[in-house]
Order: C-alpha cells, then structure tokens, then sequence
C-alpha cells in the first residue's frame, strides 16, 4: 500500500512541477489559446452551447444552478472533444517537455 502511496504523491509532484514550467514559460497560455481556437474551429463550442440548452430545458431554468450546470456538462464536454484535438494538444506538451529537458541539459557544467 506504501509503494501506491508514494507512486501518487510522485505523480501529484510531477504533475505540479510540469504546471509550474508550462505557467512560468508562457506555454501554458500558448496551448490554451490553440486548445480554445481548436474546439471553436471543430464546432465542440457549439455542440457543449445547445446541450447547455438542452440541459436548462430539461430541469427548467428555475430549477438549474451554475453548480449543477457545471457538474452534468463536463463529463459531455470532455467526451466531444475530438481524438486528433486531444493528440495535439499532447503531442505538444510533449515536445514542450522534451525542448526543456534539453534546455536544462545544455546548462549542467560537466
């Protein structure tokens, strides 16, 4: 149980520290741009707009909190999003990645 403990605190460390490079070198900012004209460019915007409609419609406007709205549309945003965007967008956090490992290598005095 420990070795599980400790593989997810890695992973939360890791995770971090990766969000720490992308947000302190502009990245993070870069790929939320792309990532945002991406979904607009493959209609995702509009499909999550009129489920939002259909959601209201459904429970009623005095019925739907921002809360609830939030709750039942991410799970369907995070399905419309298209395969190849999600590829993308990893492949450039990837190559991100790897230019800054390179970056840092160059800089290690042997």
């Amino acid at each position: 149980m420990a070795d599980f403990s400790e593989r997810k605190l890695k992973d939360t460390q890791m995770k971090a520290s990766i969000n720490q490079t992308l947000i302190e070198s502009g990245e993070k900012e870069r790929l939320k741009e792309m990532l945002r004209n991406k979904l607009i460019e493959c209609g995702w915007r509009d499909q999550l707009k009129a489920y939002c409609k259909e959601v209201v419609r459904r429970k009623g406007l005095k019925h739907v909190t921002v809360d609830d709205l939030v709750s039942e549309i991410t799970p369907k945003g995070r399905e419309l999003v298209p395969d190849d965007v999600k590829k993308e967008l990893l492949h450039r956090i990837r190559a991100f990645l790897a230019q800054q490992k390179e970056l840092s290598s160059e800089n290690i005095p042997y």
